[in-house]
């Protein structure tokens, strides 16, 4: 029990130590990554015909068969239109989020804040063009302290009494990133509606490592690309199918997620006050990610679960992470809204 413990906290400090050095692999994320739109590409800011702000929030809970300090990733984001009136055929799009992300025994926390700003511009009566950025501050901090490692293997237990000899130089590091993002909308008819973006952050490339910068050891992170596309088909006043999928890059990482939503409107009256929500999408190499929720007078809740299929299943028993979300859509007076171009409504 003590070997396995040891190979355990060994492996783990390895894990931590790859990250830490290079935190490069993938950024925040959530499998619900259309309820997290601004995350995804600046351009969406804004980009919400029907409605008009939003506010969301959003909760990822994930590894907790693995880990006795599972990783939490939190975030709450708003945007809204402007000059709607001042523009025949335009307006702007403004808005913000927070984020925070909690990792492991060693409190790897992260927390993020942006503000992203874009315009919107139709062509014609059945496209619209999109371009936003936004500039963001991140701040990172680790508690050194709470972390063991194989030279304070004493044969018996670990003594933190014993130096790591590891090349920490910092506990906490911060540094701005800009993104960049632009988004194409195609409105082929009033029961067809097609979308596509693509995204790139660290733009500017900052250093992030908690160790002292060399040669060897520059810490830059890399350029991440985003890439996303969307569709929403309404079958009829009851159904609607909304097919999506995301790709995204940085380095040698990269993420695909491919799914579909369902819509059955419960309303009674075909006026979309009352909608039924379930869907399924799966994460390459990853996970399975059954979907269900409800729109209620423009607030929507939705749940998703994801289930392990990877290696990883024989640690976690195929329970990967549970995630929800809320976003809330309104308009600024009781009035009808004016919308600009033909819309299909999720």
């Amino acid at each position: 029990m003590k070997r396995m413990t040891k190979k355990i906290n060994i492996l783990f400090a390895f894990c931590c130590l790859m990250v830490l050095n290079k935190l490069g692999a993938q950024d925040l994320h959530f499998s619900q990554y259309f309820n997290a739109p601004l995350l995804v590409n600046p351009a969406n800011t804004g980009f919400n015909p029907d409605f008009d702000y939003r506010v969301g929030g959003n909760y990822r809970n994930q590894w907790t068969t693995v880990s006795n300090n599972p990783y939490k990733t939190m975030s709450v984001w708003a945007d809204a239109q402007l000059f709607n009136n001042r523009f025949e055929d335009a307006w702007v799009g403004v808005g913000g989020a927070l984020l925070q992300d909690v990792a492991g025994s060693g409190n790897l926390k992260s927390t993020k804040g942006f503000a992203s700003i874009a315009y919107h511009q139709l062509l014609g009566f059945k496209s619209l063009l999109s371009g936003g950025f936004n500039v963001g501050f991140t701040q990172k901090s680790i508690d050194i302290n709470k972390f063991t490692f194989n030279s304070q293997w004493n044969g018996k237990f670990f003594d933190v009494t014993v130096p790591s000899n590891e090349p920490f130089q910092y506990s906490s590091v911060s540094y701005f990133t800009l993104q960049a993002g632009i988004n194409y909308a195609y409105f082929a008819s009033d029961n067809l509606y097609l979308n596509a973006g693509i995204s790139m952050s660290n733009i500017n490339r900052p250093r992030e490592s908690f160790f002292a910068q060399t040669n060897a050891n520059d810490a830059r992170l890399d350029v991440r690309y985003t890439y996303f596309a969307n569709a929403s088909v309404k079958v009829n006043d009851l159904w609607i199918l909304s097919p999506n999928i995301y790709y995204s890059q940085m380095a040698s990482s990269t993420e695909l997620v491919m799914g579909m939503i369902v819509q059955r409107d419960l309303s009674g009256e075909h006026n979309g006050s009352l909608q039924f929500l379930a869907g399924g999408y799966f994460r390459k190499n990853d996970a399975a990610i059954p979907m269900v929720g409800f729109d209620i007078k423009n607030v929507k809740f939705t749940f998703n679960y994801d289930v392990t299929y990877s290696t990883m299943k024989q640690y976690n028993q195929t329970r990967g992470a549970y995630e929800v979300s809320i976003v809330k859509n309104g308009l600024y007076g009781s009035g009808e809204k004016n919308i600009k171009c033909p819309t299909v409504k999720f």
